[in-house]
């Protein structure tokens, strides 16, 4: 007797999950945009698709890429990640891509036009955060971002070593608990 998928119970577990569309699939990590986070002051984040080559997938696999001085731009109507450097694939033949071409961006049309209005207000900028693999297809998190002051960033670093520096007498208080 045949029985409609749709009907059929669904298996449970993480990658029944991610099979059927839903949130939660696993994330590797390939390259994180820590400058990023230091330099601007992020608004609202995005998942993106990438539109890669074999040999760029391959290379990002290794875990060799740098976002650096990477940057979103959205040009009619499509967004692009600029300056991303994913190396040469050392395996690659001449169908090896150039380490920093423009790479698009796969959004929905209505974060692409959100993103443009904001980014086209004063001050704001988008910028990708990470690259990683989410069930086998790389993704991009970019983010629509508004430029920090210098004083804006030494305030950040100074509650970034409080924070530490609360941590420590706190771990240190608990050892001379347990060891007294």
């Amino acid at each position: 007797m045949y029985v409609p998928k749709e009907s059929q119970p669904k298996q449970g577990g993480s990658a029944a999950k991610a099979r059927d569309g839903e949130k939660g699939g696993k994330r590797k990590i390939v390259a994180q945009n820590k400058k990023a986070r230091h330099d601007y002051a992020i608004v609202d984040t995005y998942e993106a698709g990438l539109v890669l080559t074999g040999t760029e997938v391959k290379s990002l696999r290794e875990g060799r890429t740098s976002l650096t001085d990477g940057f979103v731009q959205i040009d009619r109507g499509e967004a692009w990640l600029h300056n991303a450097h994913i190396p040469e694939y050392h395996q690659g033949s001449w169908t090896n891509h150039s380490a920093r071409r423009k790479r698009k961006l796969l959004l929905h049309r209505e974060e692409i036009d959100k993103l443009e209005a904001k980014a086209q207000e004063t001050g704001h900028t988008i910028v990708p955060l990470a690259l990683y693999f989410k069930d086998g297809r790389a993704k991009a998190e970019i983010a629509l971002a508004r430029g920090k002051k210098e004083y804006d960033k030494r305030q950040t670093l100074r509650e970034k070593q409080d924070r530490r520096e609360s941590d420590r007498a706190i771990a240190a208080a608990k050892r001379r608990q347990r060891g007294a």
